[in-house]
């Protein structure tokens, strides 16, 4: 396993993470879940993505859980909020309520005195960022967040939060989360690239697989027990199972044949290519495909420049001017 600097700060993580969305607390049972992210760390994974909304808080007990024994010193752990998470009017966004509040869930459920990154999930509106740059902040002094970042938000609101944090002497955020493979280039290639030049965030890039699409499993339909199932994410065979992407899922999955790769690890390894990575957050819900995910890192060689415009001539990544 190779670890990148996460942006200019001087934390290391593992340049591919294992991450807790739709799988662990929900989709796939208690004991395999464990077996999953303890297999991962054996194999030299240390940073472990999840958000407190993930199975409704349960996928942080599941990695709670499976941390346990683990030197905390070898561990990269992060958590998110913003969507729904408690009930009532203030049991979501980016408030100073519900960033306190959340954080203390989070460290109760995943038994830690403190996370190393701490990701605002969303963008909120609602709430003066000045507000939210405050808090976030000060859970940093506090030594309950080691470093605090966004996940999905544009360049210009994460810009913003740098003047916000300069204003007020605050810790600016260190990192982003934005979703990261070859039919979602654009943000990472061009608008967070300039950013993070600036800035020198880092990027901890999630969905590499493009939701189980780039793996070719949709090629033939809905295959059951798929994330396309799951209730809660018809949006995903909406938004990512159209003819179109499906087609250039299968060009792609038979250029991974002629290379000799499980498509999987040729997706993963085109994201790792980037400098402006960080990590590369990967999912898994047997663990065959923690090992196989974990292999893509070995086959970056394979990556040549005719492999890449290959890639570029099925998927036609965006101009520059688009950006």
């Amino acid at each position: 396993m190779n670890y990148r600097r996460l942006g200019r700060s001087g934390l290391k993580v593992s340049e591919l993470s294992l991450g807790s969305w739709v799988t662990y607390g929900g989709q796939v049972d208690e004991d395999t879940s464990l077996r999953c992210i303890r297999q991962a760390f054996d194999l030299g994974v240390n940073y472990f993505d999840c958000a407190d909304m993930y199975a409704e808080g349960k996928a942080e007990q599941v990695l709670g859980k499976a941390i346990r024994g683990v030197p905390r010193n070898e561990l990269v752990i992060s958590t998110k909020l913003f969507w729904p998470a408690m009930k009532g009017p203030n049991g979501r966004g980016l408030s100073r309520k519900h960033i306190i509040e959340s954080i203390e869930g989070s460290l109760r459920r995943l038994g830690l005195d403190h996370v190393d990154l701490y990701f605002c999930h969303r963008f909120d509106p609602e709430v003066p960022l000045e507000e939210t740059v405050r808090t976030m902040s000060q859970l940093v002094d506090q030594g309950k967040v080691l470093y605090w970042g966004t996940s999905e938000w544009h360049a210009d609101q994460i810009a913003s939060a740098f003047d916000a944090a300069h204003e007020l002497h605050c810790q600016p955020p260190s990192m982003e989360q934005p979703q990261y493979n070859l039919f979602r280039r654009r943000r990472v290639e061009y608008e967070l690239a300039r950013l993070a030049e600036r800035y020198g965030i880092g990027l901890t890039t999630f969905s590499p697989l493009a939701f189980g699409v780039l793996t070719g499993k949709y090629g033939e339909g809905i295959p059951a027990g798929s994330r396309a199932t799951v209730p809660g994410y018809e949006w995903m065979r909406e938004e990512s199972l159209s003819p179109g992407r499906i087609e250039k899922a299968r060009r792609f999955t038979q250029l991974a044949m002629e290379l000799g790769l499980p498509p999987a690890q040729l997706a993963i390894a085109w994201c790792l290519r980037s400098p402006l990575v960080s990590s590369v957050i990967t999912g898994a819900s047997r663990i065959e495909q923690v090992r196989e995910n974990l292999g893509a890192a070995e086959v970056q060689s394979q990556l040549t420049p005719e492999v890449l415009a290959r890639l570029d001539e099925i998927f036609a990544p965006p101009q520059r001017e688009e950006a």
